[in-house]
Formats: C-alpha cells, structure tokens, sequence
C-alpha cells in the first residue's frame, strides 16, 4: 500500500488535470466567440479565400519570376487564376480590398520575389480571418487533450482514495494488541501444511496429485496451477503416471537405455516430463498456506472452508485441526478476532512516515482533499462531451 501513497500537496505549484482543463476550455469558449464575432460563416468564408489565395502565390513563386518564356506564361497563368479568385468574391467578404490590393501588387509584366512578398504582405489584413479558425482548432485538441489527461487523473484517484481510507481504517488499529495469539497458530498450521504436502509428493502418485490440482479450479481461494494439458494427459492416461512425481522427475534425468527399464516409452517420458519439471517442482503446499496478515473474519471463514477437503486428503487429522481451530477464532467471542487483524494489518503495513501522517491528520486531509478533487473533475467532465 505504501507505495501508491502519495502526497497530493507535492506537486501543488504545477498545474493540475483540473486547472488545465478549465484553461482549455475557457480557451476553446474564447477561440468560438471571436469567431461569433465576426460571424461564423463570415470568418469561414475569408479564411478559405486567403489560403486558396496564399496557396496560389506559393505555388507560382518559382515559375513565375525572371524573364524567360516559360516564366511569362505561368505569370499570365497566375495573373489570371488569382483575378478569377478575386472576382468571385462576395463584395461585402471580410477583408475583401486585401484581396485586390494583391492583386494589384502581381499586376505587372514581368514579376519578382519581392512582388510576390508584397502580394502576401498585402493579404495580411485577410489572414486574422485564417488565424481565428487555426486558434480554434488548436484550442479544440487542447481541449480534448486535457479531457483525457482529466480522465486518466480520475482513475487514479479511483485508485488513491481507497489507499487512504484503508490507511484511516488502519489508524483507529490497536498497535499494542497481542497479535501472536493470531500469528502462532497461523504460523503452526502453515509448517504442518508445508511438512504434509512434502510428503505427500513423496507418497502419492503423479495421476492422484494431478487431480487434485484440477479439483482446485472450483475453489477460488485454493490457487493451484493447473498441469499443461499435454502433460496431464500424460500422467493421466500413460502407466508411468503411476510413478510419484519425484520419481518421475529422477527418471527423466536417465539414459534411455537405463529408462527403458521403467516406462514404456523412455522419449515420450523425457518429451513429456523433463521439459515440465519447473512446473512439477513448483507444486507446493502454498495454494493452501494462510497470507500473514490475514484477511477479514469472513474471507477466512471461506478461505479455511476451501481448503478443507484439500488438507483432508493430504494431510492427517492434527493438521485439518489446526485448519479447523484457526476457523474457530473468526467467530469465537472471547478472542476478538477483528482487533487482532486490524491490528497484524496495521503492523505489516503501516511505515513510519504513514504512521506520522496519521498521528497528525495529514492523511484525513489528503482523503478530503482527493475526494473533492474527484467530485470537481467528474463534475468538469460532464459539462459537455468531447468537442
């Protein structure tokens, strides 16, 4: 937990999710009302014209400069498209004479770079038009680049809030509570258990530990790993899973001549068995060991009632009765099962600077602080869908 929990004052000078998106959007609001201003379809109008118009002089800078034959017919070229452009304007378009005084400034026999740098210092007055619909669309990606910088904020708050109300739990812990009177018995029915399934693997054949590995996928807190299919098949289905699976593993380590003398198929043995042995040396008693600290009273409840039948078939009645004795404590009166939990969480999982920060309010405050940071972003984030 502690390393998910941060101070939400530690970077208070930089802007935050929420600061960001309401800048964007007055930004945005602000790019849309100057463009109001002059009148929407107005703007649209004028800004297309200016960059047919600056597209046109750029296209032509090139061909239509110096003195040569090729260099006069692209000027009357452009001289032509740029009048046609001109006269076909609207008369009351914004910025209307720039256009013609353009077009005055290209109206020459012969051109030359500088004539078309007046053409475009002529167009200047038409360009605020372009300028206005390039600021709105530049304020509409910022806008919904901060509504997603907004929402990534939001699912990491998901994440903090808990961290802190977990920690406020944690805070109301009794830290001198005897905490042993849980870990001893924990502690002793977690080495009966690891000693049970040693032996266990030492005694029971491959074919019977598979199964029960299968059986556990109907019991969720029993977490064993399940046999690749191709070598559960094989121990389910070949003689050889008769054999332990220490033995199994010994023998994938002979010389097929040697093997031979076991099993049937001393290649299929090795195929099936020596390329598997990090899985079946994995299998351990961990699948039915309790997690220190322990959970609530109900999920061990459930825990212990899970792995029942398991620790029953591998082990003897003394170890299901520590199992059982464990279970008895959730729900025995006289023992205060809760306090003793709250408080092995509180010890495992609280460091010293958590506990500082709980003594002096720092962490009821953050918790304040992040919920109404939440409250305020998805309240930013509802007043309108992405533009």
């Amino acid at each position: 937990m502690s390393e998910r929990v941060t101070n939400p004052s530690a970077n208070s000078s930089a802007t935050s999710p929420l600061e960001a998106l309401e800048a964007a959007r007055g930004r945005f609001e602000r790019a849309e009302e100057r463009i109001d201003d002059h009148g929407g379809e107005a703007v649209t109008e004028a800004a297309e014209a200016y960059r047919e118009a600056t597209e046109l002089l750029d296209s032509y800078v090139d061909r239509a400069t110096g003195t040569g034959r090729e260099n006069f017919k692209a000027y009357v070229e452009l001289e032509g498209k740029f009048d046609s452009l001109v006269s076909g304007l609207p008369d009351d378009l914004r910025g209307r004479e720039a256009f013609e005084d353009a077009l005055d400034a290209i109206d020459k026999r012969r051109l030359s770079e500088s004539d078309f740098e007046r053409a475009h210092e002529a167009l200047e007055p038409a360009a605020q038009y372009a300028d206005l619909l390039a600021e709105r669309e530049a304020a509409r990606e910022a806008l919904d680049d901060a509504r997603t910088a907004a929402a990534k904020r939001l699912r990491e708050l998901d994440d903090e809030i808990p961290d802190r109300e977990r920690l406020l739990e944690l805070a109301n812990a009794d830290l001198e509570a005897p905490v042993e009177d849980l870990r001893e018995p924990i502690e002793a029915y977690n080495d009966a258990i690891e000693t049970a399934v040693e032996e266990y693997r030492l005694e029971a054949s491959a074919q019977e530990v598979f199964d029960l590995l299968e059986r556990s996928r109907w019991y969720p807190f029993v977490d064993f790993e399940r046999p690749p299919d191709d070598l559960r098949r094989y121990v389910q289905e070949n003689p050889a899973g008769e054999y332990t699976i220490p033995e199994l593993l010994e023998y994938a380590d002979y010389s097929r001549s040697k093997l031979a003398h076991y099993v049937e198929s001393a290649d299929e043995l090795k195929r099936k068995v020596a390329t598997q042995q990090t899985f079946l040396d994995g299998i351990d008693a961990e699948p039915l060991t309790i997690p220190w600290p322990p959970a609530e009273a109900g999920v061990l409840r459930r825990r212990a009632r899970e792995y029942r039948p398991f620790v029953e078939r591998v082990a003897d009645e003394d170890v299901v009765e520590k199992l059982r004795s464990i279970r008895r404590l959730t729900t025995d009166p006289d023992f205060d099962y809760e306090r003793l939990q709250t408080a092995a969480q509180a010890v495992d999982q609280l460091t010293p600077e958590e506990r500082e920060r709980l003594t002096d309010g720092q962490v009821a405050d953050e918790l304040q602080a992040l919920r109404t940071e939440r409250e305020r972003l998805e309240d930013a984030l509802e007043v309108d869908d992405p533009v």
